[in-house]
C-alpha cells in the first residue's frame, strides 16, 4: 500500500493585487519513496507550489500536510524534514567548497566528526574531493551545482525538493548528479523535481504531474501519460499536447 508523505488539499495562492490565481484548488498526494516530477511551462504554478510546500510563502487557502506535520501547526518541524536546492547557486563564492559545507551543515544542527564525514563522503561521491580546499568561485557551472546539491542533502532530508539540478551543467557533472540523487532515493529520501528536460524527466520520475495554470493537467508514470495521450511517443509529446505550443515568455 502507497504511503503517503505529502498530501495537498485543495491549495491555492493569489498574490496581492494579481488577476488570477498562481496555484489554483489543487490537490496532490505524493507518496514515500517516490521520484516525484512537477512539470509545466514558464509561469504554470510551480515554484509558487514549491515555495508553500517549503514554507517560504503562506497559501490563500487550503492546506498541506508533510511527514503529517500540518504546516499550520508544524512549520519548524517541516523546515526540520525537508531539504531544498534552489536553482540559483545558494554558495558563498569566497569560501572554498569544504567551508561553505561546514556552514550550511552547522545551519542545520550538525557539527564535529560526524558533520565532516558527511562533507568528505559527499564531496568523493560527487568527484570533488580534490577541489574541496579550493574556492567556489572559481567552479565551473557542474561543479557549483554538485556542490549545491550536498549543500541541501547534509542532514538527510525525509524530502528532497529539486527545482533544476542539472540545468546549465556538462553531461558528466549530469551523470554523477543523477546517479547520486538515485542512490539517495533508494537509501529512502522522497524527492520532488522540476525540470524543463523532458528526457530527463522520463528517465527519472517514477511518477510525473504535468501542471499549468496553477492545477493539475495529468498525472501519472511517464509511461501512463505516453500511453494515454493520442499519438504520443514520449514525454514532450504529452507535454506539448496538455499545455499548447504556444511560447510562454515570463518575467
Amino acid at each position: 500500500m502507497d504511503e503517503p508523505v505529502i498530501e495537498i488539499k485543495s491549495l491555492s495562492k493569489r498574490y496581492k493585487d494579481a488577476d488570477f490565481f498562481s496555484v489554483n484548488d489543487f490537490s496532490l498526494q505524493v507518496n514515500r519513496k517516490e521520484i516525484f516530477g512537477l512539470l509545466g511551462p514558464n509561469g504554470a504554478g510551480k515554484s509558487t507550489l514549491i515555495s508553500m510546500l517549503c514554507g517560504l510563502i503562506k497559501p490563500t487557502s487550503g492546506s498541506f500536510t508533510i511527514e503529517g506535520y500540518n504546516y499550520h501547526d508544524n512549520a519548524l518541524a517541516i523546515k526540520k524534514t525537508i531539504g531544498i536546492v534552489p536553482q540559483e547557486y545558494a554558495l558563498y563564492p569566497t569560501l572554498t567548497a569544504r567551508e561553505n559545507l561546514l556552514y550550511f551543515g552547522s545551519m542545520y544542527g550538525l557539527k564535529g566528526k560526524d558533520l565532516k564525514t558527511k562533507i568528505a563522503d559527499a564531496l568523493e561521491y560527487l568527484g570533488l574531493t580534490k577541489f574541496a580546499n579550493k574556492k567556489t568561485e572559481t567552479f565551473s557551472g557542474g561543479m557549483k551545482r554538485r556542490v549545491n546539491l550536498i549543500a541541501g542533502m547534509l542532514h538527510h532530508p525525509t524530502v528532497l525538493f529539486l527545482d533544476e539540478p542539472t540545468v546549465g551543467v556538462d553531461v558528466h557533472s549530469k551523470n554523477v548528479i543523477i546517479e547520486y540523487l538515485k542512490q539517495v532515493n533508494a537509501e529512502g529520501t522522497t524527492i520532488i523535481y522540476t525540470s524543463h528536460h523532458m528526457v530527463e524527466a522520463q528517465e527519472f520520475c517514477t511518477r510525473i504531474a504535468i501542471i499549468d495554470s496553477g492545477i493539475v493537467l495529468a498525472k501519472g508514470t511517464p509511461q501512463q501519460l505516453i500511453s494515454s495521450t493520442s499519438g504520443a511517443q514520449n514525454l514532450e509529446n504529452v507535454f506539448l499536447s496538455l499545455t499548447g505550443k504556444e511560447l510562454r515568455d515570463h518575467v
